[in-house]
């Protein structure tokens, strides 16, 4: 792949782009057909909609959204982070999940799901034409990854009776109480598909970092290459049963992927929403959960992979949720679920050497022309190994490292995470973000943030020169006043073409989410040729040492050590303090006397120097530590440390500059 060996020449997706990088894309879009194929499938029948639905959306999207948006490498389709709510929709509408086979309540339920499908869509193109996209910054990060780790948990709690060829319904909560059940009573051969499937999810990318030729081969395509011939060597195709250890176990079709029988056959699968269940409250509490949860996660991933694009293009965020807007209002309309930017199918198409958005458009082609010409190919596909790649794709969504992760940024960003969390598994994802933004307020206010602040910026713009504005924030700078803050900065910053400066020392606290989003602006300015700056963090206290914790104003808690010592010392002890990170000191000639001068009747006492240093804990540890290994067994030292505090921590904080001394 040419990943690695990007131009400096910025593509363009016009169509002398597409011209241009035809091979980039097509090979692209080819192989994130590979990996969206099984994960469309997969998708689509976790949400309780038929397998071929998530085909629509990723076709639709694909070729729809590629001449609306201007995002150049997000790929559009259904995505995991959406299956929560959809499969609330349909069994809030009497459906089950097809887990007794497709029924007409199944259906009945699925053609509700889709009206609301296309309300919500209708929201997202108002959303995006009265440019909206940045109400996206108002949610919290913390909030919003909690999210992310209960639709994770979620996922893998109601696809391990599918692993396991076994019924399992109920709330999130009930079902984790029934794993053991379900592992008891597991059908044998699906449950070898399934644990197989799993095991190649999680094993296959360690193969790939040991062997290099096998991590260009995606692992669902190995899943899907193992479980067919797994399926057909215990003839899934057939109804039949075995025995073993005198239990009976049946055999059929059932598990298998439920696919058109002939070419071209999906189009018989082609169906219309009943508009009828919108005249229901109950219908609107679902709109608006595809609308707020779908679009908040696809603006989020295409920032994401904006991020992650190597020659830095912006995504119009108003712009690419009107084509999600569009996208999932045709793929309503003929039967598919809804749609978003997805990040790990983008991710790929990155890393597979995309330039243009019209490696999207290629891998909705090859989709179809897959869906259309081998429909009979795919239902031989285990449902096991499908509800194994979901499995895997929950575990990344609340991989272990996310705890550890938030928690190194603060402690207080752990208890909004684990608290979103916990309540989205009892109750739902709307309540759940609810309840983290919140706690995050009531933990603001907490840390000083005044009430006032909570909704509304204090802000103060100076002219420095001709090219350059400073903004002085007062009170505090925080998610849920960010939004006009981060007016301002475009406004005077990246309209007017100025350079600018951002001064937070006047303000009670700066919280983590926007320490994350003004080093997203300081990108943003760089992008532009412009200098972004900002000063007064050293004034604060930082949560933990985090690049991006959290900070308060306020007076903050360091050491004082003070060591008395003979003058002869003084030069080394200063140097090894200073190696140890501390960042001043204070030397004071004095005379002095002790114990043992005393004891002997010499009270005049002999001169020695007195100093003082402040610093942070760690700091003062070091430097305690030296004292007691290299100076107090051959030196007669005395030593002291108190806490102290101090009005700006960042005075006493070592620099990189002192680090490397």
């Amino acid at each position: 792949m040419e990943s690695n060996n990007h131009s400096n020449e910025k593509p363009v997706g016009n169509f002398g782009g597409f011209i241009k990088y035809l091979k980039n894309d097509i090979v692209s879009g080819f192989l994130v057909f590979l990996i969206a194929l099984p994960l469309c499938l997969a998708i689509s029948l976790a949400c309780g909609y038929p397998a071929i639905a998530g085909i629509f959306t990723a076709i639709i999207g694909s070729i729809l959204t590629t001449f609306i948006s201007n995002s150049e490498l997000t790929i559009k389709g259904p995505a995991a982070g959406l299956i929560v709510i959809a499969i609330g929709c349909i069994e809030d509408f009497g459906g089950n999940g097809m887990k007794d086979g497709w029924t007409s309540a199944d259906m009945t339920a699925y053609k509700a799901a889709l009206a609301i499908g296309v309300a919500a869509a209708i929201l997202q193109i108002l959303f995006g034409l009265f440019r909206s996209g940045i109400l996206v910054e108002f949610f919290p990060i913390a909030a919003v990854h909690g999210m992310l780790a209960a639709i994770g948990v979620i996922i893998i709690i109601k696809q391990i009776p599918v692993a396991l060829g076994v019924k399992g319904e109920g709330e999130p909560l009930e079902m984790l109480q029934e794993i053991p059940h379900y592992f008891l009573e597991a059908n044998p051969a699906i449950a070898l598909i399934g644990v197989v499937s799993v095991l190649i999810m999680f094993l296959w990318p360690l193969v790939g970092k040991k062997l290099k030729f096998l991590s260009a081969i995606p692992s669902p395509v190995v899943v899907l290459t193992v479980a067919v011939f797994m399926g057909m060597g215990f003839d899934l195709l057939h109804q039949h049963s075995y025995v073993l250890q005198e239990h009976e176990y049946q055999l059929n079709e059932r598990f298998l992927v439920d696919m058109p029988d002939r070419v071209f056959g999906m189009f018989d699968d082609i169906t219309f929403p009943n508009f009828s269940v919108l005249s229901q409250v109950k219908a609107w509490k679902w709109v608006f959960m595809f609308f707020i949860i779908g679009s908040l996660e696809s603006l989020l991933s295409a920032k994401a992979i904006d991020l992650l694009d190597p020659w830095k293009r912006k995504t119009n965020m108003d712009r690419d949720v009107i084509a999600v807007g569009f996208g999932n209002l045709c793929a309503s309309l003929v039967g598919g679920l809804p749609m978003i930017s997805e990040i790990v199918r983008s991710k790929a198409n990155i890393d597979n050497g995309a330039r243009t958005r019209f490696a999207d458009l290629w891998h909705g082609i090859f989709l179809l022309l897959c869906v259309a010409l081998i429909p009979r190919i795919l239902h031989l596909i285990p449902l096991a190994s499908l509800a194994a790649m979901l499995i895997y794709t929950g575990y990344r969504l609340a991989h272990p490292t996310e705890f550890v992760h938030v928690y190194k940024i603060g402690r207080e960003q752990l208890l909004i995470f684990v608290t979103t969390l916990v309540v989205v598994l009892a109750t739902d994802l709307l309540i759940g973000i609810a309840a983290g933004i919140l706690l995050k307020m009531v933990i603001h206010v907490f840390n000083g943030a005044p009430v006032t602040s909570l909704f509304k910026s204090n802000l103060e713009v100076e002219e420095i020169d001709s090219n350059t504005s400073i903004i002085i924030a007062h009170e505090s700078a925080i998610f849920s006043n960010w939004i006009p803050f981060r007016r301002k900065i475009e406004e005077i910053g990246l309209v007017q073409k100025r350079n600018l400066i951002i001064d937070v020392s006047d303000t009670k606290l700066v919280d983590h989410s926007v320490m994350g989003k003004l080093e997203e602006m300081k990108s943003d300015f760089e992008q532009e040729g412009l200098k972004f700056e900002v000063r007064g963090l050293e004034s604060l206290q930082a949560f933990s040492d985090d690049a991006q914790a959290a900070r308060k104003g306020g007076l903050a808690t360091l050491r004082r050590i003070t060591v008395i010592s003979d003058g002869s010392l003084e030069e080394w002890l200063i140097e090894e303090f200073v190696k140890c990170g501390a960042t001043g000191y204070t030397v004071t000639p004095c005379v002095g006397a002790g114990q043992s001068q005393l004891q002997q009747g010499e009270s005049g006492g002999t001169p020695r120097v007195r100093i003082e240093i402040i610093a942070p804990v760690e700091v003062c540890n070091a430097m305690v530590e030296f004292l007691r290994n290299d100076i107090l067994p051959e030196h007669k030292v005395t030593a002291c440390i108190e806490t102290v505090d101090v009005v700006r921590i960042g005075h006493f904080t070592p620099t990189e500059d002192l680090k490397k001394l």
